[in-house]
């Protein structure tokens, strides 16, 4: 579920609607700062710009800071093509599309200023983030309550809501040459395998392998899904990915995609 937030305006009484003189000794208010405008980019640079995609690898994208602060809840969808640039009124980084790996494009707010949205994003190096125009349109916002913590040494996963503690589950994540990787990041796509496997659904996250450039043809994005051997749980074996219980697989799924993923050591 995908909680929208509305803002109701209540218009001031007619009674009110005129404003006694001020004091000739009382300042008047400082006027906001307006905010920081884009710089112009054209088509043509537009069309040179990489995509800020699973597939990708972004040059100069200002990391995170390392924290693992989960936010709060801030999603947002762009529902046309959003430009991505290194910092409010700086150059352009990449476009952001509306789609990921078969899913709706939905990422993690993590800062703003007046006009601007800082955004994880899901391309490689780990922890690159950019800044969207807020206030240029295109932009489809929402809130999750839902965050999802995973700590490897506990081999343990813990999907919270609102702050309160739902359900804990014991899970495999990946063995000494091949790491689950730790920061914070978020759930990327919902996936449905073409043909029988090894689990009914698989959650990308917007975090990669550091040890992996692609796997299974595809790139090396870290995944939440299941496993028939049950095992498993409890053990470092996999490539990276983290191995969940199927009842865990099947409550994952359905909390909002942009929700955050913290990865502890």
């Amino acid at each position: 579920m995908i909680v929208y937030g509305a803002l109701t305006i209540t218009p001031l009484a007619a009674a009110c609607s005129t404003a006694p003189d001020r004091p000739s000794h009382v300042a008047a208010p400082a006027a906001a700062t307006p905010p920081i405008k884009p710089v112009p980019v054209s088509a043509a640079q537009i069309a040179r710009l990489p995509r800020a995609t699973a597939f990708t690898r972004l040059r100069g994208a200002p990391k995170d800071s390392g924290s693992l602060d989960p936010g709060d809840g801030r999603v947002t969808h762009p529902t046309k093509p959003q430009i991505v640039y290194d910092h409010p009124g700086g150059p352009p980084l990449a476009i952001l599309p509306t789609t990921e790996v078969g899913s709706a494009t939905w990422v993690p707010v993590v800062q703003t200023q007046p006009g601007w949205a800082r955004v994880l994003l899901p391309s490689r190096p780990n922890k690159s983030t950019g800044w969207i125009y807020s206030d240029g349109g295109g932009l489809q916002n929402a809130y999750s309550p839902y965050r999802v913590e995973i700590e490897l040494s506990a081999r343990r996963l813990t999907l919270f809501e609102a702050g309160h503690r739902l359900r804990s589950w014991k899970v495999a994540v990946g063995a000494a040459a091949t790491p689950t990787p730790t920061g914070r990041t978020f759930l990327l796509a919902v996936l449905s395998p073409p043909k029988l496997t090894y689990t009914p659904l698989i959650l990308p996250l917007g975090m990669h392998s550091t040890s992996l450039d692609s796997f299974d043809s595809g790139p090396s994005t870290i995944a939440l899904h299941g496993w028939p051997d049950k095992s498993v749980f409890g053990r470092d074996i996999s490539h990276g990915c983290v191995r969940v219980p199927a009842t865990a697989l099947r409550v994952l799924s359905r909390i909002p995609l942009g929700s955050s993923v913290l990865i502890t050591a």
